[in-house]
């Protein structure tokens, strides 16, 4: 459905996003992330027409962005950043002007917002101007004018920005409802939305892809991922360092002692991974062991070793 091919932008001498290429299928939902700056927005702007790229294609369900604008943009709901809106019209009226501006009339136009305020929870301030809104009504109002045509894709800047949590899990469940049937690509700072909504993620760092996969290949990336960690009792310190430091698949071990056990992490190498948890069990034999976890990885690991290598490596040394 989303096809982007080499993108590129400059603004003046600067490269905003440099080469840029993936594709997003039906029944995907890929989350963007990035550090502020890195050009995810900017990406997202292209993909709609919204700006023109420096160099590269983008085709949306088929049709080339820039042969066929029209055709392209007819496939796209839009929510763009900080949620613009006609402040001086109601919810109503607001959701029927977006509706009409999209084709729609008479009783396809009534029952389109209709079925945007269900499924966006805009009942009590349907009546309500634009600028009486909370933050959250008012994104709530801009999501469900992206979603009223029914798009094939839907292109999200930070959707659940300014929600509280309730509201939050509400946009999370719709995206993902959504997402079986459409492709979606949103743009968040919120790692824990990539686990709740993504089918896949790619992080994008001084306008370039860095990383693409799903949830679980990224967070194999993490020094996390396969980490054996466990809370002992009776042992000092320094033995447990001596022995757990002595496993051939054992690269570090970070040790934080308690006034009742001694917690301790051991981080395999990544060519032994498998092995770490087998060696941890046979080493720590008739030792009281209260708790032992195998770690899965961590998404914000993953994003600060990527795009914070040099402090990333350097908070692991320390």
């Amino acid at each position: 459905m989303i096809k982007v091919d080499q993108l590129s932008k400059f603004f003046g001498a600067k490269r905003a996003v440099d080469g840029v290429t993936f594709e997003v299928a039906r029944g995907e939902v890929l989350g963007f992330l990035g550090p502020n700056g890195a050009g995810k927005s900017t990406t997202m702007r292209m993909i709609t027409g919204f700006i023109t790229p420096t160099s590269g294609s983008v085709h949306v369900g088929g049709h080339d962005l820039s042969l066929e604008p029209v055709a392209a943009k007819r496939r796209i709901g839009y929510l763009p950043e900080n949620a613009p809106a006609y402040t001086d019209m109601t919810v109503k009226g607001f959701l029927q002007f977006a509706a009409e501006i999209r084709g729609l009339r008479g009783a396809a136009r009534n029952a389109a917002v209709q079925a945007v305020v269900e499924k966006c929870f805009l009942q009590a301030v349907l009546h309500q101007n634009v600028d009486t809104l909370s933050k959250g009504y008012r994104h709530r109002t801009c999501f469900a004018q992206s979603i009223i045509h029914d798009p094939d894709v839907l292109v999200l800047d930070e959707p659940t920005d300014g929600l509280d949590p309730n509201q939050k899990h509400e946009i999370r469940q719709l995206i993902r409802q959504m997402g079986r049937e459409k492709a979606i690509i949103f743009s968040t700072h919120i790692l824990e939305e990539v686990d709740a909504v993504c089918t896949r993620a790619m992080i994008i760092d001084r306008g370039r892809v860095v990383a693409n996969g799903t949830p679980r290949e990224l967070r194999r990336k993490s020094e996390w991922s396969g980490a054996v960690s466990l809370n002992i009792k009776g042992m000092g310190v320094n033995a447990i360092r001596e022995q757990l430091g002595r496993i051939p698949s054992v690269r570090r071990l970070a040790v934080e002692s308690t006034a009742d056990w001694v917690a301790v992490t051991a981080f395999p190498h990544p060519d032994r991974v498998i092995d770490v948890t087998r060696d941890i069990l046979t080493a720590t034999q008739g030792w009281q062991v209260e708790a032992l976890r195998t770690e899965e990885g961590r998404l914000d690991d993953v994003f600060r070793r990527i795009t914070l290598p040099e402090t990333a490596a350097r908070e692991a040394k320390s």
